[in-house]
């Protein structure tokens, strides 16, 4: 018990959430993007794992990590249209169509990445930026970490201003939330969804490829392990606001690495409870989310999973 109550320890959980929160805010961003302009996408585990095979695999094999990255965009880009096309276009379930992906994504990397099973990969390696990093507490915490950490703090600063503060995130906004009203004033909503639908999964895929290419390094089947469903509960958490996402990602990252830290240090605890703490904070997370006054303060998008047809009221 006293090994868990040291700075060195603190430090590994600290710097372990940052990592393990990056991938889950990269997908949740994506999915806010997608909810806000009214399309619910559940197939976040499944992108998630495409992005990472499909980056893994073109990474590995020319040795460059950013190609990689552009393939796992490419490949859960790709599947995400599929999803737009059913739903927007078609009008399908989003539900329905969302856990599809996610079967086909998880079928699809278990069999494609059969052969890959233990290789490994030079992928994303850590900086160390100069001075800071050699700050006590603060440079392992902040400072040592591969680039799509910093990506991803820009990433949240960037969705938020262009949600919040760009005519085109305005619209998106509108289109969320009465499509009828948005339509009339010129907006085109079904290609602003499909543009949305289609960013959220290139970066659930750049979530998927954070995994393979910067957090593992390595190829490990159904190596995502839930963490799309909970980015997806972390959209919630977040009131679909990309700053708070942020701060959940880190909270979820934390107790992931926590988990995997008391593991290391042996406490008298089954391995099987541990690995449950990330998941049992999510429904934590649901179950809080249902009380009608958090409801009501979130405020989730009011056409979310309500097709639209010009001329027809659903």
């Amino acid at each position: 018990m006293p090994e868990i109550l040291t700075t060195t320890f603190l430090v590994s959980v600290l710097t372990a959430a940052i990592r393990a929160g990056t991938p889950l805010f990269f997908a949740a961003v994506g999915e806010i993007i997608a909810e806000r302009s009214g399309v619910l996408n559940l197939g976040l585990e499944g992108l998630m794992i495409i992005g990472a095979l499909s980056g893994f695999m073109v990474g590995s094999t020319t040795g460059n990590p950013w190609l990689g990255l552009l393939a796992a965009m490419g490949a859960a880009g790709l599947l995400s249209l599929l999803h737009a096309f059913l739903c927007i276009h078609l009008r399908g379930d989003q539900v329905i169509s969302g856990i599809m992906l996610v079967l086909l994504g998880l079928g699809l990397s278990s069999f494609i990445g059969e052969t890959l099973v233990g290789r490994t990969t030079q992928g994303f390696q850590p900086l160390n930026i100069p001075i800071l990093s050699r700050l006590p507490i603060l440079g392992p915490v902040l400072f040592q970490h591969n680039i799509l950490v910093y990506l991803a703090l820009g990433l949240a600063f960037l969705s938020w201003a262009f949600l919040f503060k760009t005519r085109w995130g305005l619209e998106v906004i509108a289109v969320g939330e009465s499509p009828e009203a948005a339509d009339t004033l010129g907006i085109p909503v079904q290609a602003l969804r499909y543009i949305c639908v289609l960013l959220g999964g290139m970066l659930a895929g750049v979530g998927g490829a954070f995994l393979s290419l910067a957090y593992t390094r390595m190829w490990v089947d159904q190596m995502t392990a839930g963490r799309g469903w909970i980015a997806l509960a972390l959209v919630i958490f977040s009131a679909w606001l990309p700053q708070r996402a942020l701060l959940g990602a880190y909270f979820f990252g934390g107790i992931e690495g926590l988990q995997l830290r008391l593991q290391a240090a042996g406490i008298g605890v089954s391995y099987h409870i541990l690995q449950m703490m990330p998941y049992v904070a999510t429904i934590l997370v649901l179950l809080f989310s249902t009380r009608r006054e958090v409801r009501q303060r979130m405020g989730a998008p009011e056409a979310l999973l309500k097709p639209y047809i010009r001329g027809e009221r659903i």
